[in-house]
């Protein structure tokens, strides 16, 4: 059964005491299968947030990552449709995340380079617009 990530997120929690700072959800597992391939991608997820007066229960958002890994992917479409949802739905002043995975259409067949992972990113609001908390959220994911 496919959750809806919109629902997963629609419980929050207003009673947060002024808490404004950011809120990250580091190394989060995931599999997903390449939509192209049909082969498997293995990775985790970093996912961050600057709230706005309200706060989400921490495994809501290893739910909106399994959600979106459970359908056919790509790994960029991942950290849109993640980092989107968080957005939209917590209305938060910023939000950050970071994928990295392995490709099993990289490792196993094709170029065959078993140590090769992909990154990607996505920053949205303070994230984009301030290096500083960028950074700080940068270096929670090495």
């Amino acid at each position: 059964m496919l959750r809806d990530p919109v629902v997963i997120l629609q419980k929050s929690f207003d009673e947060i005491d002024g808490y404004d700072e950011m809120v990250t959800l580091r190394g989060i597992r995931f599999e997903s299968l390449c939509e192209h391939h049909m082969a498997p991608i293995l990775g985790q997820a970093w996912v961050a947030y600057v709230p706005d007066g309200r706060v989400v229960g921490i495994s809501k958002l290893a739910r909106v990552v399994e959600a979106y890994a459970k359908r056919l992917q790509i790994q960029e479409k991942l950290t849109a449709q993640i980092a989107n949802t968080v957005n939209d739905v917590l209305k938060p002043r910023g939000v950050g995340v970071v994928i990295r995975a392995s490709h099993h259409c990289m490792t196993a067949r094709g170029v065959h380079k078993p140590d090769t992972d992909l990154v990607t990113s996505r920053m949205l609001g303070c994230f984009r617009d301030n290096a500083q908390l960028r950074q700080e959220f940068l270096s929670m994911t090495v």
